[in-house]
């Protein structure tokens, strides 16, 4: 047997030359909590100034007394009432354009030919057909009257009992038979000037021309290609030369919402502002309010017409439209605030403005008219009072935080 131990100290285990006892793991876990919101509370102590921007207040438009106001805003397209694009009657290879983008061309001007080396080949057929025709009808005529001669001359022996009645007879058929001949001829004839009409038809189809006086806007065709005036084959035939224009025709289009077409009426004045020129006014009218509404937009289409054209106005350029109402009809008036024009902003095409509430900040879609002196006037989007940014970096982002500058 092992010697048992002297005493109980021998038991011990001894841990001298180890390290010293690691911390435990809860409090690891307590300090980096700690730090990790002493550093949020820094980071939201810092962000919660925010930058620096300067603002100014959306104030209200001064109603101008005695003069025509805005009742409703719209915004719609210029388009053209009347406009083609040219195709052909029949299907044939393009082998002439005369036509360009921006021309202008008068009513009946050849914009292309077409191959008709084939209808003319037939329409030569056909005048030779009706050449023959008018031919042979002569010929009978002159036989004709060989054989009244010769009936008038067997009447005259018949009467003198010199010749039989068999004689006469044959003699009367053959004058009726060519009279008969005559007349199927001369249908023939007519006939063969018809068909000669029609291959002059076809050989006047091969040749496009303008069906009004306008402006080219488009140029479809080359020449080699196919044209046809229905879809065919398989993608590679054309079904137009070009589009043609009436410049004239020029109107705009605008979609007014259901709850509004009461603001509006036939004759009444309108004031358009073009995308393209938005310091320019144009003086127009309600031409027209069509009497269907678009169940799925909930609106009506409104027709207006300029007060008179300018060529600058092409047709699909945007078009914003403010409807005129009198004083006193008792129609409301569109409510209006103006900011400085440093306060707009253009996100995607669209005209926006920052907003300040509270301190933090508000990316809003605005409806603008024309910039005037400075200032620009706001239909939709904006109150008056509001607070909008017109000076600001650009990191400024919806919802930040952010510090006015001293007013």
């Amino acid at each position: 047997m092992s010697a048992r131990p002297d005493s109980i100290d021998d038991l011990r285990i001894d841990r001298t030359g180890e390290d010293a006892p690691r911390p435990r793991i809860g409090t690891v876990v307590a300090v980096i909590v700690v730090l990790a919101l002493l550093a949020a509370a820094a980071f939201g102590l810092s962000a919660g100034r925010g930058p620096e921007v300067r603002t100014v207040a959306a104030r209200e438009a001064a109603a101008e007394s005695g003069g025509p106001r805005t009742v409703l805003n719209a915004s719609g397209y210029v388009v053209a009432r009347r406009q083609a694009t040219v195709s052909s009657k029949i299907t044939g290879k393009v082998i002439e354009v005369l036509v360009e983008e921006g021309m202008k061309v008068a009513d009946g001007q050849v914009l292309a030919r077409l191959d008709d080396a084939n209808v003319r080949t037939g329409l030569n057929l056909a005048e030779s057909e009706h050449t023959a025709a008018r031919a042979a009808l002569a010929e009978t005529r002159v036989r004709l009257d060989e054989a009244r001669v010769e009936f008038g001359r067997i009447q005259r022996l018949a009467a003198a009992d010199l010749t039989t009645t068999s004689e006469l007879d044959r003699a009367r058929a053959s004058v009726q038979s060519l009279e008969a001949r005559i007349e199927q001829q001369d249908a023939q004839a007519q006939v063969a000037g018809r068909q000669v009409d029609v291959w002059k038809q076809q050989v006047e189809d091969a040749v496009i021309r303008a069906p009004f006086s306008g402006i080219a806007t488009s140029k479809n065709a080359q020449p080699g290609e196919m044209i046809s005036p229905v879809s065919a084959g398989g993608g590679f035939t054309r079904t137009g030369i070009g589009t043609i224009v009436d410049m004239d025709s020029l109107e705009i289009e605008v979609d007014v919402n259901e709850s509004y077409l009461h603001r509006v009426r036939p004759g009444q004045p309108v004031e358009a502002s073009l995308d393209a020129y938005p310091d320019w006014r144009i003086p127009c009218k309600v031409f027209a309010i069509i009497p269907t509404a678009d169940r799925q937009k909930s609106t009506v289409k409104v027709r207006v017409k300029f007060d008179r054209l300018d060529p600058r106005i092409l047709p699909d350029m945007g078009v914003k439209v403010a409807f005129q109402g009198a004083p006193g009809d008792g129609t409301p008036a569109v409510a209006t605030v103006l900011v400085p024009e440093a306060a707009i902003r253009h996100v995607d095409g669209r005209a926006t403005a920052w907003v300040v509430g509270n301190g933090h900040l508000q990316l809003r879609a605005l409806t603008v008219e024309t910039a005037r002196a400075g200032q620009v006037s706001v239909t939709s989007g904006l109150k008056a009072g509001e607070r909008v940014v017109v000076d600001g970096p650009a990191s400024l982002r919806e919802g930040g935080r952010v510090r006015e500058a001293a007013r």
